[in-house]
């Protein structure tokens, strides 16, 4: 499975993060009389779609090569972008009909993405060691 999304990650990680992140401006730009918001599922809707854009992020980082930086610390850059434009987004909902700016929206945002880049991590780190496990116990078997 790692390398199967290091081989196409353009179609399975990229692709779906910039469509997701387009529909998720989108929603959030609806005015509140469209969209179905709740006091509290609202932050578990904040904390749910920061959190899946924090995966495709984190993904997106992990399996690039142009910058090392980003590769070496997805973790820590998913948090910070997905925060940052949680923020921007609060911001935005200003000036949309019915909608304001919450700091508790921004931390559902940044909670979703914390626990996102956690689990996301994780799932990473044994995915690979299976998969290295799995191609290094394989490679003493003979096929005849």
């Amino acid at each position: 499975m790692y390398s199967f999304l290091e081989k196409n990650k353009k179609y399975l990680i990229h692709l779906p993060l910039i469509i997701y992140w387009l529909i998720l401006f989108v929603l959030t730009s609806l005015p509140a009389s469209v969209a179905i918001i709740t006091e509290f599922g609202d932050k578990i809707s904040h904390f749910g779609a920061y959190g899946l854009l924090s995966v495709f992020l984190y993904l997106t980082m992990y399996f690039q090569d142009k910058f090392l930086l980003l590769k070496k610390y997805p973790g820590i850059f998913t948090i910070i972008i997905a925060s940052f434009y949680g923020m921007l987004d609060e911001i935005h909902q200003i000036y949309v009909p019915g909608r304001f700016a919450e700091v508790l929206d921004w931390l559902a945002d940044f909670t979703g993405s914390v626990i996102a880049v956690l689990i996301t991590k994780y799932l990473l780190e044994y995915i690979k060691r299976t998969e290295f496990e799995k191609s290094k116990s394989n490679a003493g078997t003979f096929k005849k």
